[in-house]
């Protein structure tokens, strides 16, 4: 049988082949095509349906016989079927998903004014669902036009949708507003999937504005199409268990805590239990620099170690799926911080000062030294962490015990594990 799949420019990190293998026994691929290849492709007849992402979503209409009044009504499609004689017919699921994104968020848009920061075709579909959920107005900034001057003219704006790839892995960090310049804001929604949360989204927190990823409204739009790709009916409670899944596939585990703490051996140990790549930041800095960390310090200086280190994080903490090993002080950088953040949950591994290790440490070589370091950081390792847990059992026990917190074992109540280790 043919393939279905995802028809874009580029495709690397996708999450859609995870997604859609929940939905449908069928095969589903991803189909990178040039621009200039495009035509021929959808001629081609090598496939049973696609999705469709940037830059081809209003690219794809002219090969289509037909388009849903959805998608003739945007301009935009992002699902094509095919029919027994080859003909392609084009539907908008992404409709549906953005619906979903901002329910799932408690986002209400009616009477507000909504900027929407991008004018491809997922911010045509943004627009219409906007005005039809009953917005007061939409104001769409091309790239062109997105300017803090501009931004800080739409200062009434309650709601602000990102459709651009700003942000997008592999250009982690990168944000296309500073949020400060919108003081009327009441609710944020990003379409970016990867990283989990975005520059934006990482803003809107921190500011406390109600935000939503854009993972919720891939897999709700990922649903309706594998409705239309195998002709029947999919329930809407699926939606939720399916995201959660992918989540948890994709999310990063950190670990964060003082120098001797036990998180190479715990961090190893969880993904290891969970089948994840396990990364060790200070390994990778000694493997980068060509000599220890002892050796960074002693010939290089504290400052040049931290400078690798925010590098080094960068990188690991922009890949997905892996559990991450941090040094006790990457979190005296405020450059780290959204680092930690982006792409998973961070869990504080605390030992008490008596029991931490100091050999080959070159900050911790006395147990005073090591006590100032614990008063300095401890503060950090608290605000940034989702869980914390004491390192005072086995490891058996302490990697047990974060798995249940995180909701990766068995638990009766594995949500009230979590708060109680806030």
């Amino acid at each position: 049988m043919k393939p279905y799949g995802l028809l874009g420019e580029k495709l690397g990190h996708s999450f859609s082949p995870r997604i859609h293998s929940r939905f449908g026994p069928y095969e589903y691929r991803l189909f990178e095509v040039p621009r200039e290849e495009l035509g021929a492709f959808l001629r081609s007849g090598s496939f049973a349906g696609l999705n469709v992402t940037i830059p081809y979503k209003k690219e794809v209409i002219p090969y289509c016989e037909t388009l849903s009044p959805l998608a003739e009504r945007i301009g935009s499609v992002n699902t094509v079927t095919v029919d027994a004689e080859g003909r392609l017919h084009g539907y908008n699921t992404d409709y549906f998903g953005f619906c979903q994104q901002l329910a799932k968020a408690k986002i209400n848009v009616a009477g507000e004014h909504c900027v929407v920061i991008g004018a491809g075709g997922a911010s045509a579909t943004v627009c219409v669902a906007l005005r039809d959920l009953g917005a007061r107005q939409v104001t769409v900034v091309t790239h062109k036009e997105n300017t803090p001057e501009k931004i800080a003219s739409l200062s009434d704006a309650g709601i602000l949708v990102n459709t651009s790839p700003v942000g997008m892995y592999p250009n982690n960090g990168q944000s296309p507003v500073d949020l400060t310049l919108l003081p009327s804001l009441r609710g944020v929604a990003d379409l970016i999937f990867n990283p989990l949360k975005t520059a934006l989204l990482l803003q809107a927190e921190a500011l406390g504005i109600p935000c939503a990823g854009g993972l919720t409204m891939l897999t709700a739009q990922a649903k309706q199409a594998s409705e239309l790709f195998q002709g029947k009916r999919i329930p809407d409670s699926r939606i939720p268990a399916v995201t959660r899944e992918i989540r948890r596939q994709c999310e990063n585990i950190l670990l964060i805590g003082m120098p001797g703490s036990g998180k190479s051996v715990v961090g190893s140990r969880i993904a290891k239990k969970l089948q994840k790549p396990f990364v060790d930041t200070d390994a990778e800095i000694e493997l980068r620099a060509g000599k220890s960390i002892p050796q960074i310090f002693e010939q290089d200086g504290e400052e040049a170690f931290r400078r690798l280190e925010t590098q080094v994080l960068a990188d690991v903490t922009a890949r997905s799926g892996c559990v991450i090993a941090t040094g006790g002080g990457v979190v005296t950088r405020k450059e780290n911080h959204p680092l930690l953040k982006q792409n998973g949950r961070v869990v504080f591994l605390e030992r008490p000062v008596e029991l931490l290790s100091r050999k080959g440490r070159p900050l911790s070589s006395s147990e005073e030294a090591v006590k100032r370091l614990y008063t300095e950081r401890f503060p950090l390792y608290l605000a940034l962490c989702d869980l914390r847990v004491r390192n005072i059992r086995t490891v058996h026990e302490t990697v047990s015990h974060v798995l249940r917190a995180l909701g990766y074992s068995p638990a009766k109540h594995p949500q009230n594990a979590h708060k109680r280790h806030r």
